[in-house]
């Protein structure tokens, strides 16, 4: 099946006009000449990941490579622009050997032909790369498509619940929690409620959440119900899975005052929320790890928490029942991220793939966080580096090797605004299955057909 994936991709490539240095080309006197594509610059965007390559990258790998000369493109743009430059020097032959994607990019390069599995650019051996065993499963599932290997995960990160544990104290809940099933949420949710708690939970809805709604939302309560948004060619519809998700948005804002349904409807709803939380005004909040190191961080976070270490609880996303997520598993989560991919045109794609490794080797990952903690790809590295952090660390070792990701295909931002105006609906007071028949009749519009479609 082809989506209008294809389409959409090579329609942007041809709003831009640009030109681009070849892949590693022979620089004469017997050197190859390898380059780095990224959206970073130095004194701009990314600047930290712009000075990895050029000041650590770079000299490391030429040290253990002499004839080999690497170059750095920078780019410092719109992540659309960005996007759109890569694209067409791909449709061009031309462009960088290595290459920075974001991960929900992939599928939609693949498909178009931009990009092709790793093996298939350098070779059946990449496969024995000693990396492939310090990347959990799930984890290398950002640079996957149709099965096949595409990128390789930069850093990553992870949904999960973040509680109150004072407000959980008062409402006679255990200061160590785990829910078992959706039920058991709303069980202390209730429990909340009659403790006096003000929103006992915070699950994203609507579209000025945006995004949030979605990946904080209705995508692990889809995989906690057994379901991927996309798989085997075919996007969820009005599904069982979809409807219990839906429904589940019912029982927390459909008349029960476990959730403010007018804080979603709200355009800075997410960042009220983030501060109602931070006052203890909010029991459970739903969110990926942003929250705990840039939002609730005591020192500089958006929403500070000086007591955070103490008060803020946090626990695994379960699935609908135990045993009832995809995969079968007990519980699921969701994580975004970006990739690193081959050059399909590059002159010499055994060194790109040497430069590519090199780059996340463990020791080039431990120097891109330069004593930040931050959660990587790697095992091996995020043993090391997130001791000093436990939350992370659960994250790394608890969420990482169930997660699921996005759907790298043009058309999941509009099947995603579908999906936010789904639950804005079930906050709204329409029934979680009139408001599932809506989202199906909108997303056949959205991919083509009911064919694509999946129940």
């Amino acid at each position: 099946m082809r989506l209008p994936s294809r389409p959409a991709l090579i329609g942007a490539v041809t709003v831009l006009a640009l030109t681009s240095c070849g892949t590693g080309t022979d620089s004469g006197g017997g050197s190859t000449t390898l380059t780095i594509a990224a959206n970073s610059i130095e004194g701009g965007k990314n600047s930290e990941s712009a000075q990895w390559i050029k000041q650590w990258v770079i000299p490391e790998f030429e040290k253990t490579h002499p004839n080999v000369k690497v170059l750095f493109q920078p780019s410092g743009v719109d992540d659309e622009q960005y996007k759109t430059k890569i694209a067409l020097d791909l449709k061009s032959r031309t462009g960088a050997d290595v290459i920075d994607l974001d991960g929900i990019w992939v599928g939609e390069f693949a498909q178009a032909g931009y990009v092709k599995p790793l093996t298939e650019v350098g070779g059946a051996t990449i496969e024995q790369w000693e990396g492939w065993a310090q990347i959990p499963q799930a984890v290398q599932g950002l640079g996957i498509f149709d099965g096949k290997k595409y990128g390789l995960p930069q850093g990553t990160d992870g949904r999960v619940l973040f509680y109150n544990k004072t407000l959980f104290e008062k409402a006679g809940l255990p200061a160590t929690w785990q829910p078992a099933s959706w039920q058991e949420i709303i069980d202390a949710g209730t429990k909340l409620k009659a403790a006096g708690v003000p929103t006992p939970i915070q699950l994203n809805a609507g579209t000025a959440m945006g995004e949030a709604t979605t990946m904080q939302g209705v995508l692990p309560l889809l995989a906690g119900a057994g379901s991927e948004i996309y798989a085997a060619g075919k996007w969820t519809g009005a599904s069982t899975a979809m409807k219990d998700a839906l429904g589940l948005y019912r029982q927390i804002y459909g008349g029960s005052g476990l959730g403010d349904p007018r804080l979603q409807q709200e355009a800075k709803g997410r960042d009220k929320s983030f501060a109602q939380f931070a006052a203890g005004k909010i029991g459970i909040l739903a969110e990926s790890d942003y929250f705990w190191r840039s939002v609730v961080e005591p020192q500089a976070g958006v929403a500070p928490m000086k007591d955070r270490d103490q008060v803020v609880g946090y626990a695994k996303i379960p699935a609908k029942q135990p045993g009832a997520g995809i995969r079968g598993q007990d519980h699921v989560s969701m994580s975004g991220g970006a990739v690193r991919v081959l050059n399909p045109f590059s002159k010499n794609p055994k060194l790109a793939w040497d430069l590519l490794a090199f780059m996340h080797s463990a020791a080039a990952t431990k120097s891109q966080l330069a004593g930040q903690v931050r959660i990587s790809s790697r095992t091996d590295v995020n043993d090391e580096v997130l001791t000093a952090d436990p939350m992370l660390k659960y994250v790394a070792d608890e969420v990482l090797p169930l997660t699921a990701y996005r759907p790298g295909l043009a058309v999941y931002p509009q099947v995603s605004t579908a999906l936010q105006e789904a639950t804005a609906a079930v906050v709204s007071g329409t029934a979680p299955d009139e408001a599932a028949t809506a989202y199906q009749g909108k997303l056949e519009g959205l991919v083509g057909g009911a064919a694509n479609v999946g129940g």
